[in-house]
């Protein structure tokens, strides 16, 4: 059964969403009509304030953290978490809230309890976390947490489908005629790195080819590192299918600068639908990753506010080809929702 929002209040009591929430707050000038009709509707539909909500509104929270739970710091630079920050804001600003980053540090448990006793956090997105440090989200936070990509079952998540977008990507290279296909994944600590691999390898075995993994970390230099060991094990590689735009950037400059043409010789394709993707090289091929309405809906969960049922965003392939007039690029839309 769904939950009561303020906004189903609102709606109720035929006010505006601020004045209801002036009334549940007991703060801020409200008409002595609209109050009565706002805890009419309060009763009547059972209205109980997220605890989120409740801090934020209350002064008590008064930012969402987006808290990156990787081993190192340097993903707080990424271009994805950067995305996740600039949607949180948007969304947050619309209730008078403040959006902060922060890295877990080396010691993930310890900086969740700090944010779990710091009166001034009305909630918490995870982003870019180990399945260990999901699991040391202490009790007292959990109903102030959601986390933007796979879950335990304990927090909501918010992901987008990514097994089915990678699947895409491979069912894509393979119909164009490659038959020696490398997946460039993320590191093992990532749960995403293995639904990627996962549903590469169901792709290539179905179609009779052999599975070649090579993990990295997820910066353009590393894609460049991977695309080099993938050419050295395996001479033959004619398409490589990355986790992310940032790697496959890395990939294509390296096997430019190492004299292979791409895609003539070696098929590079991405992940996320970065703004940079359509600029990279010959057009880089990819899947999009709709990370903004995917951070969108979780700040809004965590503020209380109506959201939809809706928590695994749809991958679509965007095929690049060659330069077009004025552009980097070509692209067009292949399908629908990558299946």
């Amino acid at each position: 059964m769904p939950t009561t929002t303020l906004d189903d209040v609102a709606a109720a009591a035929r006010v505006s969403r601020s004045t209801a929430s002036r009334v549940v707050r007991g703060t801020g000038p409200v008409s002595d009509e609209a109050r009565r009709a706002v805890l009419a509707a309060v009763d009547e539909l059972g209205y109980v304030p997220h605890p989120g909500a409740r801090a934020l509104a209350s002064g008590r929270g008064e930012r969402v953290v987006v808290a990156v739970g990787s081993p190192s710091a340097d993903l707080l630079a990424d271009p994805y978490v950067a995305r996740v920050v600039a949607a949180a804001s948007r969304t947050a600003d619309t209730q008078g809230v403040g959006v902060a980053l922060r890295w877990l540090g080396r010691d993930p448990r310890e900086e969740l309890r700090r944010l779990a006793r710091d009166p001034g956090v009305g909630g918490v997105l995870l982003v870019d976390y180990s399945a260990d440090v999901l699991a040391s989200v202490p009790r007292e936070l959990v109903p102030r947490v959601a986390a933007i990509g796979p879950a335990d079952g304990r927090v909501p998540s918010y992901d987008v489908d990514a097994a089915a977008g990678i699947a895409a990507l491979v069912e894509h290279v393979l119909a164009d005629g490659r038959r020696d296909v490398v997946v460039l994944t993320g590191p093992g600590w990532l749960p995403g790195s293995r639904r990627a691999v996962e549903a590469y390898e169901r792709v290539v075995r179905a179609a009779g080819r052999p599975t070649r993994v090579v993990a990295a970390d997820l910066s353009w230099l590393a894609g460049a590192e991977a695309a080099r060991e993938a050419r050295r094990r395996w001479p033959g590689v004619d398409a490589l299918v990355a986790m992310s735009d940032t790697l496959a950037v890395g990939a294509m400059r390296a096997l430019a600068e190492d004299g292979v043409r791409v895609p003539d010789d070696v098929a590079v394709t991405g992940f996320d639908d970065q703004p940079f993707a359509e600029q990279a090289g010959p057009g880089l091929t990819t899947a999009t990753h709709p990370v903004e309405r995917i951070a969108a809906a979780a700040t809004a969960a965590l503020l209380g506010r109506r959201h939809d049922d809706e928590r695994t965003f749809p991958s679509v392939v965007v095929r690049r080809t060659r330069a077009c007039p004025g552009r980097q690029a070509c692209a067009r839309r292949v399908g629908g929702p990558a299946a």
